[in-house]
């Protein structure tokens, strides 16, 4: 019997894999980017010439388990009939986010020309104006600390602990250093992104530093993205395990994902770029609409889910979204969503995602959706809510969302919103409807007949379902 030889370590000589040079450097490494970023970049008709220098965020996981890959990963894409293993070669150099002068020497690197950007929401720590939040302690003391550096000319020195501050420090060694121009893309799930990294980072500019702001105006173009492919959390272990048996290598990192994926950006590249058309994404003039899209829909729907999902007794999108309760109240809110993007035909858009959700290989657990989910509610479902009631309407789909979200907050199933204790009534635990929309918008509190609807939602959602009653249909 012949033996069955062990599965070869993923490493580019194994594999016949060249390395790209360094050209491109991102900013918060985890399985998004690899899903996403990194296998647009990789799947380019000029990938050869476009290398990722990929910084995590604090953790060292990812720089232990890729560099002994020379930065190479599975690609699984999940679909319903079984898995398809691809490996990603486009990331060249793996660093710790923590190591500030390793960061700091690659953005100013003249032969880097990108900054990709996955921060979370939360990562920008902005205020509610949308600039840096002083009231934050680690903002205000990496403010101090850089109009120190840049004043006294010792930034080379300079450890901020915030991402925005870092990467100003980096933007400002590449003045010093007249490396040129370059394009920041920030891919996170926020709307009009870009616009928001550009005046944050612009605001921080303009406290610590006289050069910096002139320089950033000419040398640094931000450009805005949307950005879809469900990415969700996975057992590692179990998954180097399923690869290993698959695809014959050995994989201490591989990604799970499903197989649909979409890309669209806004903006120039002053110093060039992948021909990340070839790989299928789109450069479009006004990328509002199709954020809105995604954020609005799919976003939304899953902060949706990640609520009513778990107070049904629901762990993933995938059993969530069968549930009646839970696929009503998805089409309300899809409803609403609908007639605010008039640019669109949506019926197609909404089967597909339907589709996606349902995919029962791709195991998308609604306790990792929920977190930061207050957040998540002001960014996708309040600003449809009351653009539904600008134009007169009920904001029925909008009002049931908010439901959702109340009963997993007062069931303790999704993070309380700040200042709970401070708008409490006397007795209020769990917190009352009213308090937690006031908390999420005082707009929509103050409006009577949203307050009412949310308010009725609560109770049909808590009540045994009437299956002839459904949501998207009650006036």
């Amino acid at each position: 019997m012949t033996p069955v030889a062990a599965p070869a370590r993923l490493s580019r000589s194994a594999l016949g894999l060249p390395m790209p040079p360094e050209r491109i450097v991102h900013f918060g490494l985890g399985a998004f980017h690899r899903a996403h970023q990194a296998w647009y970049t990789a799947r380019a008709s000029d990938a050869a010439e476009w290398g990722i220098v990929a910084f995590t965020g604090r953790s060292r996981d990812l720089v232990d388990r890729l560099r002994p890959q020379d930065g190479l990963y599975t690609l699984v894409e999940r679909g319903v009939d079984g898995d398809r293993c691809e490996v990603v070669p486009s990331i060249v150099r793996i660093e710790s986010g923590d190591d500030v002068p390793a960061f700091v020497a690659a953005v100013a690197d003249p032969a880097v020309v990108i900054l990709t950007l996955t921060m979370t929401e939360s990562g920008y720590r902005l205020g509610a104006d949308g600039t840096p939040d002083l009231s934050d302690p680690v903002v205000a003391a990496d403010v101090a600390l850089l109009s120190e550096a840049f004043t006294t000319g010792s930034a080379d020195a300079a450890r901020p602990g915030t991402a925005m501050a870092r990467i100003l420090l980096g933007l400002d060694a590449r003045r010093r250093a007249g490396a040129g121009s370059i394009a920041v893309v920030p891919c996170d799930n926020l709307p009009d992104n870009g616009g928001k990294f550009r005046r944050a980072l612009v605001d921080l500019a303009e406290r610590t530093s006289r050069e910096l702001p002139a320089w950033l105006a000419t040398k640094v173009s931000v450009v805005s993205t949307s950005i879809d492919r469900i990415t969700p959390a996975i057992d590692g272990t179990v998954e180097s395990l399923a690869v290993a048996e698959a695809a014959r290598w050995t994989d201490a990192a591989p990604v799970v994902t499903e197989p649909f994926s979409d890309w669209v950006l806004e903006g120039a590249f002053p110093a060039g770029r992948p021909d990340w058309e070839s790989a299928g994404a789109r450069f479009v003039d006004e990328l509002a609409p199709w954020e809105n899209r995604k954020l609005w829909m799919l976003n939304g729907a899953h902060t949706v889910l990640a609520a009513l999902g778990q107070v049904r007794g629901h762990a993933n999108v995938n059993s969530a979204i069968v549930d009646p309760v839970c696929r009503d109240a998805v089409e309300a809110l899809w409803d609403d969503d609908a007639r605010q993007l008039p640019e669109f035909d949506l019926a197609d858009y909404r089967a597909a995602l339907l589709e996606r959700f349902g995919n029962p290989r791709i195991e998308h657990r609604l306790a990792q959706i929920a977190q930061d989910s207050t957040t998540k509610m002001r960014l996708r479902i309040v600003p449809v809510a009351l653009a539904e009631l600008a134009d007169g309407r009920t904001a029925h789909g909008c009002a049931t969302a908010v439901a959702a979200w109340v009963l997993g907050v007062r069931a303790g199933l999704v993070p309380s919103p700040d200042g709970v204790g401070e708008h409490a009534d006397a007795g209020d635990d769990p917190p009352s409807s009213a308090t937690l929309l006031d908390l999420l918008d005082p707009r929509l509190a103050a409006h009577t007949t949203f307050a009412g609807l949310v308010l009725a939602a609560c109770a049909d959602l808590s009540a045994p379902w009437d299956f002839e009653r459904r949501l998207r249909h009650v006036p």
